[in-house]
């Protein structure tokens, strides 16, 4: 079992001013997958100006994705992140605000895709990896980071990680050069005591090295937001959130809930809930995201959201006690 530290280490109460927060909003890259990442330029265009305007620190804004395994044919630019999109969204980015792209495991061709750091307008590259394919995250991190880029780690699905798998792993990240390791709650099936624990878990593994811990909460449970807020207070620093909680299936820790409760004058409510009335409002009927019944029920199970995704898509969308049926089926 891991030895895990204790609450003593952790960074203060909820009244503590935490000037080394940051915030990586995901909007984009998360809620893209509910559309293949089809968004128009104005939308990716307003949520960018958005986040320049409420101090949020990051934006990740896609996927750098293999056109070999997902054909262009069928999704949008922010599958692919490549130069000419993003800058005919960000320009030279003369801001604050910091661009992210997320590299999968085994679904990228980061040798080629990823560019030199000096001819790309993007800041960071966020490798995300389930626990199996942590031999192939690390050689990513390596590349990344010679290329010029600050490089984080999200290790995919914690929730289903054994104990001694999970020391190994961030043993192993420890003396990587990745500035963050991301606590993601994938499937959205924690709880706060586990998400408290965890975080304790991931601070102690990274002591000393300068590392900083982050989290990336799914809201199956109507949890994102509190169990964002508990690693918070433990000590973590990275924090995610989607504007209006966007984001694949039960969607995300909402920005607005966070920004609301940062004691952090850094950051701004009034243009992210303006970018909710004038951008996302809209979208309502065409795109679907947030609490569900089947999500609940995956989260609570433990388990990938892919049926739950396929159920909402049915023929029968509201049929919650087959699709509860045949979960337990499974069982």
């Amino acid at each position: 079992m891991i030895e895990h530290v204790k609450d003593e280490h952790a960074k203060g109460s909820w009244l503590t001013y935490r000037p080394d927060i940051k915030i990586l909003d995901c909007t984009v890259r998360d809620g893209g997958l509910i559309n293949d990442h089809q968004f128009d330029d104005d939308l990716v265009k307003a949520i960018y100006q958005t986040l320049v305007a409420a101090g949020v620190d990051y934006m990740e804004i896609g996927y750098k994705a293999s056109k070999k395994i997902y054909a262009p044919s069928e999704y949008g630019p922010w599958k692919y992140c490549e130069e000419d999109h993003v800058r005919r969204i960000v320009g030279d980015n003369p801001t604050h605000l910091k661009i992210s792209a997320m590299a999968d495991a085994e679904r990228t061709d980061y040798k080629e895709d990823i560019l030199p750091a000096d001819q790309s307008v993007i800041d960071a590259i966020r490798v995300a990896a389930y626990i199996h394919q942590i031999p192939v995250a690390l050689d990513m991190i390596e590349d990344a980071y010679q290329k010029g880029y600050e490089v984080v780690m999200q290790l995919m699905a914690v929730s289903v990680i054994q104990d001694k798998e999970l020391g190994e792993a961030l043993e192993a990240l420890a003396q990587s050069p990745v500035t963050a390791v991301y606590l993601v709650d994938s499937f959205g099936a924690l709880y706060s005591e586990q998400v408290r624990d965890l975080t304790l878990t991931y601070l102690k593994a990274l002591q000393g090295t300068g590392k900083e811990v982050g989290i990336h909460a799914h809201n199956n449970q109507q949890l994102a937001y509190a169990n964002t807020l508990e690693a918070l207070i433990v000590g973590a620093s990275r924090l995610d959130a989607t504007i209006n909680g966007m984001g694949r299936g039960a969607g995300n820790c909402p920005l607005e809930l966070l920004i609301g409760f940062l004691h952090n004058p850094k950051f701004r409510l009034r243009p992210v809930l303006e970018c909710i009335q004038e951008h996302l409002l809209p979208l309502d009927g065409q795109m679907e995201w947030g609490p569900r019944i089947p999500y609940m029920l995956t989260g609570q199970l433990n388990r990938h959201p892919r049926p739950a995704i396929a159920m909402r898509k049915s023929e029968q969308p509201d049929d919650y006690v087959s699709f509860y049926d045949q979960l337990m089926e499974e069982e």
